[in-house]
């Protein structure tokens, strides 16, 4: 009697037979995405197609963590994954562990996606680029050992500036993990510390020949490096992602050489130019100091210490005959001024005391013009009452029996009021 499974039985066997065959452990699959989703979980879901049949994948939080571009419908890939089914459906799909583009469409998005990436991080800055010396003692290659590249660059070192020491830190520059190999390299050079400038590159190639030089490991190991990056990709008309983060791009690897260090002749001339300016300026300048010097002697011929003594004595007589030539005058022109101020001051002080007489004499008139006295000595007598001597201008104002005090121009007299007229 044949075998009876359960729906999960037959699904389990499934995905223990798919999982049992070593063949699909580490499949390399080629598609389009479609259907893709990326979860809050940080998984990624989509469907892998061609023209004719599809697949369900699934991308784990853990692999996709190292995903160097961001994945979108219609993306031409190439992904490394196992065949599997999941047991609640008895679906087929792909368990995926790694991605990478296909195509030159796919290879140009991941390109713009990282590019804009590291550039909103600032790994493109000028104020990041350190300088390239002028004259290195030592120089590393970042390069395949086995490649045109390199052979390019030691002979235009050796030819150009034979002084400086060329260590060559071997990289894988193509295919699996060469970006990882770059990287591994450029912080080994960095660790021994004994290269004042890294040449980093390769020869020329197809965009996915060079794409190590495009990985994001790749830049950051380039930014990250202490030494002075020159990148020398064979390629003259496009960049890498390597060519913004360098502190220096060269067109070819043999441009980098070229740049990396002076020409020995061109180098040579301009010290013997060096040397031919210094020599010129040495001999002026001692020219110069000789007329000075020759100067000075004859200066110094000219005033001995008797004429110099002789000069200071003569302008000491002259200094004291200026002296006392000039106080007898000074003084004389001193007392007549004093004289002036004297014959000033005196007319000055007769003038204002005739003036302060006439204004006296004119205010004892008018005070004597308006005096109570003049108005009695023309018959007229003040009469007051009372303890406060109050005028009496109205006989209205008093009463039979009161007192007055009356007062003439010479002398007074109190008298008694026996009877009161008044004005009808």
């Amino acid at each position: 009697m044949a075998t009876i499974y359960t729906v999960s039985q037959l699904n389990n066997e499934i995905k223990d037979l798919l999982d049992a065959v070593p063949g699909y452990r580490g499949l390399m699959v080629q598609g389009e995405i479609s259907n893709y989703k990326a979860h809050s979980s940080g998984h990624h879901y989509m469907t892998l197609k061609d023209e004719n049949a599809a697949i369900n994948a699934v991308m784990f939080r853990s692999d996709a963590m190292r995903l160097k571009f961001r994945l979108q419908n219609g993306m031409k890939v190439i992904v490394k994954a196992r065949v599997s089914s999941f047991p609640r459906t008895g679906a087929v799909q792909l368990y995926v562990s790694e991605i990478i583009p296909d195509g030159a469409g796919a290879l140009n998005l991941a390109f713009e996606q990282l590019k804009a990436k590291l550039q909103a991080e600032g790994l493109f800055s000028e104020r990041y680029k350190k300088p390239i010396p002028s004259c290195p003692d030592s120089i590393a290659l970042v390069t395949s050992p086995t490649g045109a590249a390199v052979r390019d660059m030691i002979r235009i070192l050796g030819r150009r500036w034979p002084l400086a020491k060329v260590v060559l830190y071997p990289a894988q520059v193509q295919g699996q993990g060469a970006a990882e190999s770059i990287a591994r390299a450029i912080a080994l050079a960095n660790a021994i510390g004994e290269a004042d400038v890294i040449l980093c590159g390769r020869g020329g190639g197809s965009m996915e020949d060079l794409w190590a030089f495009n990985e994001e490991v790749t830049a950051r190991a380039i930014f990250a490096s202490e030494i002075p990056v020159i990148s020398a990709v064979g390629h003259e008309p496009d960049f890498t992602i390597a060519d913004f983060v360098a502190d220096l791009r060269a067109p070819t690897p043999s441009g980098a050489a070229e740049l990396a260090v002076p020409d020995r002749a061109e180098y040579a001339l301009h010290l013997r130019t060096l040397d031919a300016r210094l020599h010129t300026a040495a001999h002026r300048r001692t020219e110069q100091q000789r007329k000075l010097l020759d100067g000075l002697q004859e200066r110094l011929s000219n005033r001995t210490p008797m004429k110099y003594i002789e000069e200071k004595r003569l302008l000491l007589t002259q200094t004291e005959e200026r002296l006392f030539s000039a106080v007898p005058a000074r003084l004389e022109t001193e007392h007549n001024r004093l004289n002036g101020l004297r014959q000033r001051l005196l007319a000055a002080g007769q003038s204002g005391l005739h003036r302060r007489k006439l204004r006296f004499a004119q205010t004892v008139a008018t005070l004597d013009a308006m005096s109570p006295l003049r108005v009695l000595g023309r018959g007229y007598a003040v009469a007051t009452k009372g303890v406060k001597h109050t005028v009496v201008t109205d006989a209205a104002a008093l009463k039979q029996g009161d007192t007055l005090h009356i007062q003439f121009a010479k002398g007074a007299a109190n008298c008694r009021v026996t009877d009161i007229e008044e004005d009808k």
